[in-house]
């Protein structure tokens, strides 16, 4: 089937950004999931700067487009952490899991969004911060820009900058081997530090389920919510309303409630598997863009078969029933229920599941890794079995 996710002009596995980056410097530990740099700012030879800058993507349109439906302020507070989610679980997937510097990045339409979001998307900040004080999570707010941008943003952009130093002995550098397993952690559900139900969707594939999903009216009532420049028919082509319910194991929620569920953060549950397991872990990876493909692009001399995946959360199964996509594209597209990997020893992996439990993650062993002279991830679901190569 046709690549969906690219006709809207975005993509999944941003090749161009890879190809228009390939021969930059890859910093003091070149697997890592993000790079790390020398102690720049201490100069201590055994510690290491992390930097990592990232945004809610198009997930702020939908968020834009609930606001005007329902007047419902709180849809920002959860646009804001997955702005900053997106950064501090691919720091934490390298190793950095406290003492966190953020600085955010605003541009907005004034003409469209009102003081009242800005205090709301500000306001939202400082409480998501707040709301992992308990688990030891340091992040401190450093302060940021807030930019009138009506002529280049049509909406409102929100991103956030990232930085930490941390000991070198503390990096993660990605080690995945023939003979580990994969532990797959749930992005949906209720976690320990949740207040509700989460569809799991995360801060990736957003232009892809709101256009598959939701009614052409959208695009007559809000055409400032999506690219002029893209084919009318991928916009707005479902048959929903962001009002019209889904059940859940949780109980019935809005279509809307379970695109804008915020994203997920692992940060509790990284730092503590991190501070057990350290030596035992070949890798963690945060399933963002690229989705269930992303592991690819750490491996060396192997593939991963991943053939026991549990079945996806139901916003999952609505979008896939939308649309009309493959299961490849899906699982490429979309995290598919499953945001974070790490790769061990089985008796290791035994060990997170458990403490996935106790923060109330559902966690599965749901692969493994054999040598292989190309690397690639073999993927079986629902007696359909599929490739992608780095």
């Amino acid at each position: 089937m046709s690549d969906l996710y690219e006709k809207r002009g975005v993509s999944a596995s941003k090749g161009e950004v890879h190809a228009a980056i390939k021969n930059l410097d890859k910093g003091i530990f070149p697997n890592a999931f993000c790079k790390v740099m020398p102690d720049i700012v201490g100069g201590d030879p055994q510690y290491a700067n992390i930097m990592h800058a990232d945004t809610a993507g198009t997930k702020t349109s939908l968020a834009y487009l609930y606001w005007k439906e329902t007047g419902d302020l709180s849809v920002w507070e959860g646009v804001v952490q997955d702005a900053i989610v997106m950064n501090i679980d691919d720091m934490a997937c390298t190793g950095a899991v406290q003492n966190i510097l953020l600085s955010s990045t605003i541009g907005r339409n004034k003409h469209l969004i009102p003081a009242e979001v800005l205090a709301a998307i500000i306001g939202g900040t400082t409480r998501f911060m707040e709301s992992l004080s308990p688990y030891g999570i340091d992040l401190h707010l450093t302060g940021g820009e807030t930019a009138d941008v009506g002529d280049i943003v049509r909406t409102v952009d929100i991103g956030f900058t990232t930085f930490c130093r941390l000991p070198r002995k503390e990096v993660v550098d990605i080690s995945i081997k023939p003979g580990q397993v994969v532990v797959g952690f749930s992005s949906a559900g209720k976690a320990a530090w949740e207040s509700q139900y989460n569809g799991g969707m995360g801060s990736n594939g957003l232009t892809s389920a709101r256009h598959d999903v939701l009614h052409k009216k959208y695009a007559q009532r809000y055409p400032e919510t999506f690219d002029p420049l893209t084919d009318p028919q991928w916009i707005y082509a479902g048959t929903m309303d962001l009002l019209d319910k889904v059940e859940t194991p949780y109980g019935e929620r809005t279509l809307g409630q379970l695109l804008l569920s915020p994203t997920r953060t692992y940060l509790p549950l990284i730092k503590e598997m991190l501070a057990l397991y350290r030596d035992k872990i070949g890798g963690l990876v945060h399933n963002s863009g690229g989705a269930h493909s992303k592991v690819v692009k750490f491996l060396n001399k192997a593939r991963v078969v991943k053939d026991q995946l549990p079945p996806a959360p139901p916003l999952f199964q609505l979008i896939k029933a939308q649309s009309g996509s493959s299961l490849e594209e899906m699982y490429k597209v979309f995290n598919m229920g499953i945001r974070l990997e790490a790769y061990t020893d089985l008796a290791t992996a035994q060990e997170l599941l458990a403490l996935a439990e106790k923060y109330g993650i559902e966690a599965w062993v749901m692969g493994r890794v054999e040598a292989a002279e190309v690397e690639e991830v073999e993927m079986q679901v629902e007696g359909k079995k599929w490739i992608y190569k780095g």
